[in-house]
């Protein structure tokens, strides 16, 4: 686990997501502890920042009223370590400030030179930060005399962390009125890609903009051209690398733990060995990236090989981790041309309580028909001479990533609707596609 101290900032866990739910009714559903700072130490400075019995650590929460986090656990061996700072924007600031003299105080202690301070920033933000022609950064350089230097962009399709490394360098008191004014502009920036991100909520419920803002900038952005680098998960919320594994079963196997979903996702049995990757290495991104558990079947022994076109991936999750996992698998499929030129389009499974199943399908067909035309993907259910007494019914759903998501979606809500008492609006409830906002991380 990592180490975490100090006041919980109105926040009650460490999870990718906040708890706060969005409908998409509010045009900025954020509150200012839900951005928060992350800055990278150097990993043998961590002793003196958490301090002894976390003394340290301890006064600097106490004093800056900001929850702060250090990732020590996390990149075994890696000669820096990630601090997340939750709170308000002044106190994030002031505990930053804070860990920088810790910072500075040792360095001098081993007579080491000056300790710059390394921001993490989402690749989306970047361009905002930087402004035309660097006037931004550079304004931000000259009011506070400091350098700053941003790192290059990642290309590599098959990474997907996409934080930037802001450097600063100055005098301390220097150093934290530019982390300020960074960190102003990436927040409001943030805020901004938030609202023209709401939209999209009414096509995906129960999702949240963050996690629509993780893949492509958006659902509101256009397809990338194969081969170009699209946005991978949400870097500055990152979810702990410690896949969850379920015992076999649908949904009666998440009943521990309710905000987890099962997903069954059938991908080309060409595209198992791009999934997995050499030495597992690509699912484990998947995983640690995505926070969700996923898991590719074993071939059916029972089966020819040449006659098995179809693999069985299980991805277990919350929806923010449902979306950014199937995301990863569909995009990896086009990248590798498994799915042909366009993007992949793959068959998805969920269980739903057979008791629900006559509310989707909807008088004469009518809400599961409408369903259909607004998400764009094709919906099966079992035919009436298949059912059985159980107390789930698979779905399937063929699709491309956004049409997929939007009927897991609206299937999901009309049943949690349905079970929680409250008023099922059936198709009347489906809204359709909205028209495409800006792509958030255009430079201003």
């Amino acid at each position: 686990m990592d180490q975490g101290y100090g006041n919980r900032g109105g926040r009650t866990n460490r999870g990718p997501f906040p708890l706060f739910p969005y409908s998409g009714n509010s045009p900025n559903p954020m509150r200012p502890t839900d951005f928060p700072l992350r800055i990278l130490v150097f990993s043998d400075m961590v002793g003196a920042i958490i301090g002894r019995a976390g003394g340290t650590i301890r006064r600097i929460s106490q004093e800056s009223r900001a929850r702060v986090d250090v990732h020590r656990k996390e990149n075994a061996g890696s000669v820096e370590k990630v601090i997340t700072i939750y709170g308000d924007p002044e106190n994030c600031s002031l505990a930053c400030k804070k860990i920088l003299e810790v910072m500075q105080q040792e360095a001098e202690n081993t007579s080491r030179g000056d300790i710059p301070l390394k921001l993490l920033a989402h690749n989306n933000l970047i361009g905002r930060l930087i402004g035309k022609s660097g006037n931004t950064i550079k304004g931000i350089m000259e009011k506070t005399d400091t350098k700053i230097t941003v790192s290059s962009s990642i290309h590599d399709v098959n990474s997907f962390n996409m934080e930037r490394i802001v450097t600063i360098v100055g005098k301390l008191e220097n150093t934290s009125k530019a982390e300020q004014m960074i960190s102003s502009k990436l927040r409001q920036s943030y805020e901004n890609d938030l609202s023209s991100m709401a939209p999209q909520t009414f096509m995906f419920p129960g999702v949240h903009p963050m996690a629509m803002m993780s893949t492509m900038g958006g659902p509101g952005c256009p397809p990338a051209p194969r081969g170009t680098q699209t946005i991978p998960p949400y870097g500055m919320y990152n979810s702990p690398c410690m896949p969850v594994n379920y015992p076999p079963g649908s949904m009666s196997s998440q009943q521990q733990d309710p905000s987890k979903e099962q997903v069954f996702l059938y991908i080309p049995n060409t595209a198992v060995g791009a999934i997995i990757g050499t030495g597992g290495s690509s699912i484990r991104d998947m995983i640690c990236s995505s926070g969700a558990s996923i898991k590719v079947a074993q071939p059916n022994k029972d089966e020819p090989l040449e006659g098995q076109t179809e693999r069985k991936v299980t991805i277990i999750g919350t929806p923010e981790s449902q979306w950014k996992a199937q995301f990863m698998v569909f995009k990896k499929i086009s990248y590798e041309g498994f799915a042909g030129p366009q993007d992949a389009r793959l068959r998805v499974e969920i269980f739903v309580p057979s008791s629900q199943v006559g509310r989707i399908i909807g008088k004469g067909g009518q809400t599961v028909r409408e369903m259909q035309r607004i998400t764009q993907a094709a919906i099966k259910l079992p035919e009436e001479s298949q059912n059985t007494q159980a107390e789930e019914t698979p779905i399937c759903i063929i699709g491309d990533f956004y049409s997929s998501q939007a009927a897991q979606r609206h299937i999901r809500a009309l049943v949690t609707r349905s079970q929680t008492g409250t008023h099922a609006p059936g198709c009347h409830g489906l809204l359709p596609m909205p028209p495409r906002p800006p792509c958030p991380g255009q430079v201003n």
